[in-house]
């Protein structure tokens, strides 16, 4: 029976792998075979009791150490005796100078570099359907909006490539956090190293360079939590960036305004008693993960604070943690990049919703016209502010009240005061600006 959402409702299959407890005891058996030979080709134990432990691991079950844990209560000398029982007069070595967080530790690390070459994948997935809906928008005009209130137009565009750049970050930041994070330590009990002897930090090096991930400069008993706190922030800072996209989609695909709309299935019921309903279900869900990912940060600081050489405190609050933050980070990541690649972008609303004012929203554009003319740029604000509340409070379109004002119409005839509230012709530079985050960031998607 299934407890936590992840186990059957959220989270994509290959990710709940990484954080499986069958491949966490894969982890960590790979990390004792890593020590073994890496302690053997340092001459620290016999070569042949090295190569006997790594013929024989691999026969180690989960389900023997969970017995031997049951007997014991020590999750990681279970799964030592396990691998011992199986190795034969080898097993004498298993684990040797090891304290355990030097082996969990570095199985976290192993995790860690499987979960984020994942959340990488679905990065640039998504940064590839951004950059594609930016380059299919850039001359899609629409309105934009600041405090809620329509302001001067946008373009589709260029809000999906203003997303498509911070993905691009979050890729930037992945590639930089990663030496960071994937890191694995063979320091010993309290990180002096001394059950090792002198070649200890030759073994770690090796022992890391087997395993293919990076080695800790010092450490005490445990992996500074620094390190993992970073990952933690870097989840809750692409959630958020993920959030951020939801929450949009939603606003847009309100009723009132319905500028987009998250497609929806011939068969897909959006309401159990509300026949008509069409709601943006998904972003909705990924506004929500978002909230539990971002909980993950408080509590990975704290970890971090530990006692002395270390206690205990972190322990069961990474077991949550990690599987939780990763499963929907990675989760969140595919259900948006779904959501964005079929995207339905309704142009009749949008065309209305720029038309909305009757061209008071464009009130900038004529202000910004009558300064270049000569008019004092103070007073042109001025000028143009009481035009568009009268505009607004007697509900006339713009260019009507503009082209009664006998100081207007000195520097602008009606007809281009009608042109300068054209809202096509007020863009700017936004299509180059599109052209150049596509140019810049596509490469990222190969």
């Amino acid at each position: 029976m299934a407890v936590h959402p992840i186990e059957e409702r959220y989270g994509t299959p290959e990710m709940r792998t990484v954080w499986s407890e069958r491949n966490r005891f894969a982890c960590i058996v790979a990390v004792e075979v890593a020590l073994a030979k890496s302690e053997a080709m340092h001459g620290i134990i016999p070569a042949t009791a090295a190569v006997e432990i790594e013929r024989q691991a691999q026969t180690a079950s989960l389900e023997r150490a969970k017995a031997i844990e049951l007997e014991i209560s020590h999750d990681m000398m279970a799964i030592v005796k396990a691998i011992s029982e199986v190795s034969g007069d080898a097993g004498r070595w298993v684990h040797y100078g090891a304290t355990s967080n030097d082996i969990l530790d570095t199985a976290t690390g192993l995790q860690l570099s499987q979960a984020l070459t994942l959340i990488d994948k679905k990065l640039r997935i998504l940064l590839g359907v951004l950059l594609k809906r930016s380059d299919e928008t850039k001359s899609l005009v629409c309105i934009g909006r600041t405090h809620g209130q329509h302001g001067v137009p946008t373009t589709f565009g260029l809000r999906f490539s203003i997303w498509a750049s911070e993905i691009g970050r979050h890729i930037e930041r992945l590639e930089q956090l990663r030496p960071r994070v994937v890191v694995g330590q063979m320091t010993g009990a309290v990180g002096t190293q001394a059950a090792l002897g002198p070649k200890a930090m030759e073994v770690q090096a090796t022992m890391m360079g087997v395993l293919g991930i990076g080695s800790v400069d010092v450490s005490n008993q445990v992996i500074s939590r620094d390190r993992y706190a970073e990952y933690f922030m870097f989840c809750a800072n692409v959630a958020t960036t993920l959030d951020k996209i939801g929450i949009e989609i939603r606003t847009l695909q309100r009723t009132e305004i319905g500028e987009v709309e998250e497609a929806f299935g011939a068969n897909q019921v959006g309401s159990s008693t509300m026949p008509h309903k069409r709601n943006p279900i998904k972003s909705e869900q990924v506004c929500g993960l978002a909230r539990i990912v971002r909980s993950a940060v408080e509590p990975a600081l704290q970890n971090n604070t530990l006692w002395d050489e270390r206690d205990l405190t972190n322990s069961s609050c990474e077991r949550v943690l990690f599987p939780e933050a990763s499963i929907l980070t990675d989760h969140c990541l595919h259900v948006l990049a779904t959501v964005l690649e079929g995207l339905v972008i309704n142009r009749a609303a949008i065309r209305r919703n720029l038309a909305f004012l009757h061209g008071i929203n464009m009130a900038e554009s004529i202000m910004i016209e009558l300064t270049r003319r000569g008019m004092n740029r103070q007073d042109s604000h001025e000028r143009i502010r009481m035009a568009s509340m009268q505009a607004l409070n007697e509900e006339q379109p713009l260019a009507d009240v503009l082209g009664r004002d006998p100081i207007v119409l000195r520097y602008c005839s009606k007809a281009e005061i009608t042109a300068l509230l054209n809202p096509d012709s007020y863009i700017g530079t936004s299509v180059h600006q599109v052209d150049r985050v596509v140019e810049k960031l596509t490469p990222l998607c190969r």
